[in-house]
């Protein structure tokens, strides 16, 4: 075969390919990242405890801004902050495991993608439900006075 031939088998292989991924990709895609209207698939509505997006604009996160038994979602940080029990506050990547959505919300007791419904336990970052192959990573919280740093 000569050296044309296998440049032109590739080309055509490599136009095949993009062919197929580009329609799975799409289909895998969030398409609800820059849903902020509070609603879930599930339910429709948000509820008390229930946050979407926060802004941490001094630079840290105030403790009366994280609901207890609730969270909030930090868009721009691509975290969430949980706080289980008062007093206690936990920080995870915002990143759904299964496909890399941002999750949507935090509501009774869990983080929830809306993207293909994994829910992640607020006290540990653990599945609950839906496809997510592993937990939501840690991060860690600081807390001075009434503010959170999360790194």
């Amino acid at each position: 075969m000569s050296e044309n031939e296998a440049s032109r088998r590739n080309v055509i292989y490599g136009l095949a390919a993009a062919g197929v991924a580009v329609p799975v990709l799409a289909a895998c895609g969030s398409g609800s990242d820059d849903d902020t209207t509070g609603t879930t698939p599930d339910d429709g509505a948000t509820s008390p405890g229930s946050t979407e997006t926060a802004s941490g604009d001094d630079g840290g996160i105030k403790t009366s801004d994280i609901p207890v038994g609730g969270g909030e979602i930090l868009k721009d940080e691509n975290i969430v902050v949980t706080q289980p029990e008062a007093g206690q506050f936990k920080a995870f990547s915002a990143t759904c495991t299964h496909q890399g959505c941002q999750v949507s919300s935090v509501k009774d007791g869990t983080i929830n993608c809306s993207c293909h419904f994994s829910k992640y336990s607020i006290e540990d970052g653990s599945v609950v439900g839906g496809p997510a192959p592993q937990p939501l990573p840690e991060k860690t919280v600081t807390v001075t006075g009434d503010t959170l740093t999360v790194s």
